[in-house]
């Protein structure tokens, strides 16, 4: 026969309140007061070297130092960034997966409302974190010189002015739609596979306008191939503060600038969630973090939780206008 004392009985009965199967185990409560204990997937919907790589890179740099894990970033391209919104929609709520939210996609969801996934329902908003200047540049070979003047040659020309973007719905064409609405011109829109290309064939005159990230055409500015005429935000960039804002050109409420934040699976613990502002917002604040994004013209964001969800709906409602006045909604 085994005997046992009171003591060992005692240490037993411990043992089985600590089972791991039991729901109540200390250690649980542990690993959930230590998030995060284990690498964050951040999903990204472009590209390596794209303009939203980018800004998820800054972000994982620096977050990851905050919070003492690795923020790993996964390249899920295509579809307008909708393959890898789906994938982090469907992925499980602990904090453990993100989405790098690109004012791009939100435009093609816009534009495919059968993409499978909805940004305000699926997903719990976290930080805007930066944002960049959009440029409308045109040929200079048209010969016009501001944005009051190139309207004046497209209401000669109607149908006839060619705008380059990068597909339907996206950026470049909803500026072109919303200027062509705010200007009362009527122009044409020429899709191309990326941005390269568009200003490839704006130097070759083959399109007449484009609204370009400002960043990305500032070498063909300065050489003189291209020609800008407004910033699409309601004050100056620093990259180029002698081209006048939309508005100082004759066309008001038009800030527009390309931006990108973080969203997590909707349900995502709110203690996670706050955890996660805190390090975008003191990562995308170091130096190191607001050097990487001024050298691709990017502006670190500090919009918590609550401020950029209400900008998301904004969005939302501001580029739905625009798209359904311009039939660009499938249906």
């Amino acid at each position: 026969m085994i005997r046992i004392d009171r003591r060992t009985f005692s240490l037993l009965g411990l043992g089985a309140v600590l089972s791991p199967r039991c729901a109540f185990s200390p250690s649980r409560a542990l690993a959930a007061d230590a998030y995060p204990s284990r690498p964050i997937h951040l999903m990204v919907g472009f590209t390596p070297g794209s303009s939203s790589d980018i800004s998820g890179r800054v972000f994982a740099n620096g977050a990851s130092q905050i919070l003492g894990q690795n923020v790993v970033v996964e390249n899920k391209p295509g579809a307008g960034g909708s393959i890898a919104a789906s994938l982090a929609a469907r992925a499980a709520n602990d904090g453990y997966t993100l989405y790098l939210q690109a004012l791009s996609t939100l435009t093609y969801k816009i534009t495919h409302p059968e993409a499978p996934f909805d940004l305000v329902n699926d997903f719990a908003p976290v930080a805007l974190l930066a944002t960049g200047a959009i440029v409308m540049v045109v040929d200079p070979k048209i010969g016009v010189n501001s944005v009051a003047e190139f309207t004046a040659l497209a209401k000669t020309k109607p149908g006839q002015i060619l705008f380059g973007s990068v597909g339907p719905g996206s950026l470049p064409d909803l500026c072109g739609e919303l200027y062509a609405q705010r200007a009362g011109v009527k122009l044409v829109q020429v899709p191309y596979p990326g941005s390269p290309q568009v200003i490839i064939d704006l130097m070759a005159g083959r399109v007449a306008m484009n609204f370009a990230i400002a960043s990305s055409v500032l070498g063909q500015i300065a050489s003189g191939q291209v020609k800008p005429l407004a910033i699409a935000a309601d004050k100056r960039s620093d990259l180029l503060p002698d081209v006048p804002t939309m508005a100082e050109a004759g066309i008001p409420d038009f800030d527009t600038p390309l931006w990108f934040g973080l969203l997590a699976p909707k349900g995502t613990p709110q203690p996670a969630i706050d955890k996660l502002a805190d390090a975008a917002r003191k990562g995308m604040h170091t130096p190191e973090s607001l050097n990487a994004l001024h050298s691709q013209g990017f502006v670190a964001d500090d919009m918590g939780p609550d401020r950029f969800g209400a900008f998301i709906k904004s969005e939302i409602a501001r580029w739905s206008q625009v798209a359904q006045a311009a039939g660009l909604v499938k249906t």
